[in-house]
């Protein structure tokens, strides 16, 4: 399977290794506290996510920073992530006071909100944010507005739901119960839907986030890939039509289309036929806290050479929860460490390596370089 999937597509002579890192900016678990208080109010939060992924602290970015500048590719370059981030987070205090009335804050307002609340953990970590931009180590791109399922809170909060209540009071938005009214919806699949008629309110939630994104990082996203890989192919002409460059999609799924209708997709690095952006696909996975005791970086590099043989670059997929320590600073410490050893490993291995971000590669793709 490492060297089928790395058959079809678009092709380079040079070694690229691009970091896809989902999850940036979203509020899930807002702390250690909030978690206690979802266990007990008896929502499933002992899942990996939703026992440990926090917005990104000061010492999550500190800590990163230090490892992606720890190596260097042959131009120079250190290691680079594009964090798939999210623009905006739920307006939580908005929606203790009035619930049926959806509102989000931006992301710089949710950093600004946790300071204050939590300035041991937050103060500063905005900041981090724009150092690490500044010195070309995280290149983030677009994963959406919020990182849920709008229609399936609004149901929620409408009724007043347990689960919904519960995590508003923790200003957090984990373990929410699937809803009957969208069968196959789960509340993390921000664009998932059960009946096309959502598309209209998709098309505004891109729309509002991609705008969003560029007020909040100060330039347009070049990329895009969905909370959950839930997209209906209709908004792929949409995105475009928004500036969206390259959306990145599985190698095989099943698109939803209405009302128990889908389609079959496949797809591979490059360009489509009648499609007007690239098409990304990761062929790597790093996912240091998924299998505890496995040797994840040996698996990485193993797919890493499989991609290069093919003359495929390295499309790494991660999450940011292997790096988040919040929580449990065990698992920034471990899920850091395996990073670092990741990163030696590629420029020893691979010397003539580049460090790039999804954005580059796309634009690589387009030039036909």
């Amino acid at each position: 399977m490492k060297s089928l999937k790395n058959i079809p597509g678009w092709r380079s002579r040079q070694k690229l290794v691009v970091f896809n890192v989902d999850d940036y900016g979203n509020v899930r678990i807002a702390s250690p506290a909030a978690h206690e208080a979802l266990t007990k109010a008896g929502l499933a939060v002992d899942g990996r996510f939703d026992r440990l992924d926090t917005l990104e602290t000061r010492a999550d970015l500190e800590a990163l920073l230090e490892v992606l500048d720890s190596v260097r590719d042959k131009a120079g370059q250190g290691a680079v992530f594009t964090p798939y981030s999210l623009s905006a987070n739920p307006d939580f205090d908005a929606l203790r006071g009035t619930p049926d009335q959806y509102r989000y804050e931006d992301l710089p307002q949710s950093f600004a909100r946790l300071s204050s609340e939590d300035p041991d953990a937050y103060e500063g970590a905005w900041a981090l944010w724009q150092e690490g931009i500044a010195r070309g180590l995280l290149q983030p791109e677009f994963h959406g507005r919020e990182h849920l399922n709008l229609r399936l809170l609004e149901h929620k909060l409408a009724r007043r739901d347990a689960d919904a209540i519960a995590n508003i009071a923790v200003k957090s938005m984990a373990g929410l119960r699937d809803d009957p009214a969208s069968p196959g919806v789960g509340f993390t699949h921000a664009f998932g839907l059960a009946d096309k008629a959502d598309l209209a309110q998709h098309r505004e939630i891109l729309s509002d986030g991609l705008a969003l994104f560029e007020r909040v990082f100060g330039r347009p996203a070049t990329c895009f890939t969905p909370p959950a890989q839930r997209l209906h192919p209709d908004l792929y002409a949409f995105l475009e039509g928004q500036g969206i460059r390259a959306i990145d999609k599985p190698l095989h799924t099943v698109r939803q289309l209405d009302r128990g209708k889908t389609r079959r997709e496949v797809n591979f690095l490059g360009r489509k036929r009648g499609q007007g952006h690239v098409t990304l696909v990761r062929n790597v996975v790093f996912e240091p806290n998924l299998r505890p005791g496995t040797d994840e970086v040996a698996r990485t590099l193993s797919q890493i050479a499989a991609a290069f043989r093919w003359g495929k670059p390295a499309m790494i997929s991660s999450h940011r929860v292997n790096f988040c320590g919040h929580i449990d600073p065990a698992n920034r410490r471990d899920g850091l460490d395996a990073l670092k050893r990741l990163l030696q490993g590629i420029v020893q291995r691979w010397p003539d390596v580049e460090f790039i971000g999804a954005g580059e590669l796309a634009r690589r793709i387009e030039a036909g370089r």
